[in-house]
């Protein structure tokens, strides 16, 4: 449904400032979860976030009172009188807002601007309707507009922090840090860096941000709605036990002041979310929306928290309630679709058997599939092979065992996957893990060569395992930087893979201590930091390997089976200070890239020398700067990598052996590209080196295994090595892919179940090549030849 437009409730939501319709491009729905979103109008539209600003209309106060402390019908009486009657157009805007009404609202924004009312402050309230409804490009422009206006404005500069902030961008605490050194009585400024400080771990900034806001809460006589809030998150991120919640003094203080603040369960369940701990999540938006029914945004994370553990027909429920609503808001109508697209899917069901010596109480690890009908029968096979060899592998590495099913989604449409996992179409990311679950892309969802599937789905299956060992308090740097270093050690495309991004941060001093690493994903301060802060997780657990050995890497991971803090665990697992382990790790990343280090600007002037050279078509020119570059980076196997450049010069200039070589170390190094992987299988069959071809054309099902005439070679190549139950299964997806070899596959088929000694399978194969090829001289032959033996 590429293109469809979205209903007319959606594109109004879309449409809140400009005439032009915005159309959001909804895409294929399988099978429901939104992990949180970006889109318009997911917070709800009930009302309005606390306004702290001083400027605020005093008319507006007295409703304000009211909202703030839950008298709701007071509140709604109060501010519908004074959007029938206010003289003010924009105190008419602040009225409809808060009645939910932001459709209204915007419109009256619009005309208060145009007649001139309050041109800063009116651009500001209106680019806060533009935050609250996640609509942050028209946000940020609304505040630079208000800044150009007034460049020193408080709110203004606030809100740009928050547009930052929402989008976790290293901007936020910079500006936020500059407002305080101007004025420390900025309370929203105290709150916004409190928040930041949690998502990032960061307790003690917490607490001190907590403290200050408080004070000034208290002299100023401000709602201390959200100070109270984050107070409850606090005693949560110390290792409170989210059940006991509702009994948490912060929270009982929240309902005195107001009875009806849902909110505070919600923001509670946020930061469980932000943790990963779905489960706990669940009850904190059940009791959210049962003290505030009217809470649309927690009827809508409710849904999607619920999919997020499988809980479909539930989940359903409480999105269909938060769309009655609040049915503008384009990531409730995404998920509801898909969740009515679920015909599309089919399920298949699979054991991963215990291994040898298991305990007697132990039982078979259920893999559940959910892949696209149109091509589950020619991914199945592969997929479930990586799924169940990562459940063997890590159960013995790791020393867990799954107590529940796992189940794994695969999304042909990327945009379907994107609505999946945040109700957000376009986003990058490859998978998701939610515990037992894991969604990701199908290879089909990418151009070919954009991703290798099977190290995603590994890497994805990693975290099934450091999440559930650990009941979800393993922080993400340590969860990332083990999927990393599984992927590298033991994955379906082994080999370290380092960028040079990476080595860039290394040289400048920008890799952070292993005690703060989580802010790296969080809100990245400089540009590629994320992909930096992966890599750095994963170099980590190299160097614990290589330092300690690899048995106090799951030993690292045991220290989060209880609450702790990065710093105690390293503590405890390594036997020396946090400080100690940063600088032995800085040592270890600079020892093995001293090569590098010491020869960047050589490196750096090879391989632009020898990528000049291939794009020029200059084969022998290219041949000696790829062997330096290779020399001083072997692990740079990404696109247009230095192996790739010198394996295709050295096959130009007739050095055939030697390019298949260098191809042969590219893969070991970890590269996968598929064209080189299929071209060096076939130098390999010349050479006479069949088990390597298998090898090197096996290994691209892991990138691109949609390919028919690819299955039809490696099935050919496993048949003549003797290996006909394997070739079967290559031939079968060939088959499943409806290509135009059909004939070609059901006579691998027929031969590979002689072999088998399946006659009549065999037969049956042979007669259905001969349908489609009539005149298929192998087949012709091959039914003869079973025609005479029959006779004998």
């Amino acid at each position: 449904m590429n293109g469809m437009r979205l209903p007319r409730t959606v594109e109004r939501c879309a449409d809140m400032r400009t005439s032009r319709v915005r159309r959001w491009r909804v895409s294929r729905y399988v099978a429901g979860v939104a992990a949180g979103s970006l889109l318009c109008c997911f917070l709800g539209v009930h009302a309005q976030s606390i306004d702290y600003d001083p400027r605020r209309a005093n008319e507006l106060r007295a409703c304000d009172d009211h909202q703030y402390r839950g008298r709701l019908a007071e509140a709604n009486q109060c501010y519908s009188l004074l959007l029938d009657q206010s003289r003010s157009v924009a105190v008419r805007a602040e009225a409809a807002w808060q009645l939910g009404d932001v459709q209204r609202a915007n419109q009256l924004f619009r005309i208060a601007l145009r007649g001139g009312e309050r041109p800063v402050q009116t651009r500001v309230r209106w680019g806060y309707l533009y935050l609250q409804t996640h609509q942050y490009a028209d946000a940020q422009k609304l505040f630079g507009e208000a800044l150009e206006l007034s460049p020193n404005d408080i709110q203004a500069r606030l809100g740009m922090a928050h547009v930052y902030a929402d989008q976790f961008e290293g901007e936020a605490r910079p500006l936020i840090a500059q407002l305080l050194s101007e004025d420390d009585q900025i309370f929203a400024a105290h709150l916004l860096a409190a928040r930041m400080s949690l998502e990032e771990g960061r307790l003690d900034d917490a607490d001190r941000s907590l403290d200050r806001a408080a004070k000034i809460a208290d002299a100023k006589k401000l709602p201390p709605l959200e100070v109270y809030s984050l107070r409850a998150v606090f005693d949560l991120m110390r290792g409170r036990d989210s059940a006991a919640m509702h009994r948490d003094a912060w929270v009982q203080r929240v309902l005195d002041y107001n009875p009806r603040y849902g909110a505070v369960y919600e923001q509670l369940a946020r930061f469980e979310v932000t943790r990963r701990r779905y489960r706990e999540a669940t009850p904190l938006l059940r009791k959210a929306v049962e003290i505030q029914p009217d809470l649309w945004s927690a009827h809508a994370e409710l849904g999607a928290n619920l999919l997020r553990l499988g809980e479909i027909d539930e989940a359903r429920q409480q999105l269909a309630t938060a769309y009655e609503g609040d049915p503008y808001s384009p990531t409730i109508v995404n998920t509801l679709r898909l969740l009515d697209r679920v015909n599309e899917v089919e399920t298949s069901v699979a054991k991963v058997p215990l291994p040898a010596g298991a305990p007697e109480d132990a039982a078979d690890v259920e893999v559940r599939l959910r892949l696209n009908r149109k091509e589950s029968q020619a991914l199945r096979p592969y997929v479930l092979e990586v799924t169940r060899d990562s459940i063997t592998t890590f159960s013995q590495r790791y020393g867990f065992r799954p107590r529940e099913p796992v189940t794994v989604e695969l999304y042909p449409d990327h945009d379907d996957f994107a609505v999946r996992v945040a109700a957000l179409p376009g986003i990058g990311l490859l998978g998701v893990t939610f515990g037992y679950l894991v969604a990701m892309d199908s290879p089909s969802g990418r151009a070919t060569g954009d991703f290798n599937w099977g190290s995603t789905l590994w890497h994805e299956m990693a975290h099934v395992f450091t999440l559930e060992m650990t009941d979800h308090r393993v922080p993400r740097w340590l969860s990332e930087g083990v999927s990393v270093f599984e992927e590298w050690r033991t994955g379906p495309t082994p080999g370290v893979v380092v960028t040079p991004d990476v080595i860039a941060a290394l040289e400048q001093n920008l890799l952070l201590p292993v005690a703060q690493l989580d802010a790296g994903f969080i809100r990245p301060q400089y540009p590629n930091q994320v992909q930096v802060s992966y890599t750095q997780a994963g170099l980590i657990c190299l160097f614990i390997e290589q330092r300690w050995g690899f048995e106090q890497l799951p030993a690292l991971l045991r220290q989060f089976t209880r609450e702790t803090t990065t710093q105690a665990a390293i503590e405890a697992t390594f036997k020396l200070p946090a400080a100690e382990f940063d600088r032995q790790f800085v040592e270890f990343v600079r020892q093995r890239y001293a090569t590098l280090l010491a020869r960047r600007e050589d490196w750096q002037k090879s391989y632009r020398t020898a990528l000049k050279a291939r794009n020029e078509q200059r084969w022998s020119d290219a041949i000696a700067p790829a062997r330096q570059a290779i020399e001083i980076y072997p692990e740079h196997t990404g696109p247009d990598s230095p192996y790739l450049i010198l394996s295709q010069a050295l096959e130009k200039t007739g050095d055939r052996n030697g390019a298949t070589d260098v191809a042969l170390r590219y893969r070991k190094a970890g590269g996968w590209e598929p064209g080189t992987l299929r071209e060096l299988s076939t130098w390999l069959v010349a050479a006479n080196r069949r088990e390597e071809a298998i090898d090197a054309l096996a290994a691209v099902n892991y990138s691109d295994p949609l390919n028919n005439e690819q299955h039809l070679t490696l099935g050919e190549q496993l048949l003549a090595a003797g290996r006909a139950e394997d070739s079967m299964r290559e031939f079968q997806v060939s088959l499943a892919l409806n290509g135009l070899n059909a004939a070609m596959a059901n006579f691998g088929m027929a031969r590979a179940l002689r072999v088998l000694g399946d006659m009549p399978a065999s037969r049956r194969h042979l007669l259905d090549a001969l349908a489609t090829a009539p005149h298929y001289k192998p087949a012709q032959d091959l039914l003869l030849q079973m025609v005479e033996e029959r006779q004998e």
